[in-house]
């Protein structure tokens, strides 16, 4: 990242674009929502395009790209979740374990997990000058 680069909101690791990239070749496209509740609901949560609603508060996070010729998979949040998380790099990560049971990977054996960096104060500013969409400002998918 150049110093005037804004930073990527989201990024993943290599394990998750590699079970996205399984999931979506079983399944066609994915999309992924971070909620706000609690055990389970607190997960990253992988759903086929289309088979979950974003609300118009969710907030787009970022798109994780996936090789071609693959979609992207797109990552919202919750906005309450956002408000408390804007300040951190969401990290998609896997993690040995059973998920949820709506999430795609839970057959897998693994499910996937959020991690978190701190923005610098400067990664900060230039973040502020490029506000994310929303689900009112895009078609969900």
């Amino acid at each position: 990242m150049t110093e005037t680069q804004t930073p990527d909101r989201v990024v993943a690791t290599d394990a998750a674009v590699q079970l996205l990239t399984k999931l979506s070749e079983l399944h066609g496209g994915l999309m992924i929502h971070q909620s706000g509740g609690c055990c389970d609901g607190s997960a990253p949560m992988c759903y086929p395009v289309g088979e979950y609603r974003v609300g118009q508060r969710d907030v787009l996070v970022g798109v994780i790209d996936l090789p071609e010729p693959l979609p992207p998979v797109r990552l919202w949040i919750n906005g309450d979740q956002f408000d408390l998380w804007k300040h951190t790099q969401l990290i998609l990560d896997v993690v040995p374990g059973r998920g949820a049971g709506f999430s795609l990977e839970a057959p897998e054996g693994v499910r996937f997990l959020s991690r978190s960096r701190a923005f610098s104060p400067e990664e900060n500013e230039l973040l502020e000058k490029s506000p994310p969409l929303t689900g009112a400002m895009v078609e969900a998918g």
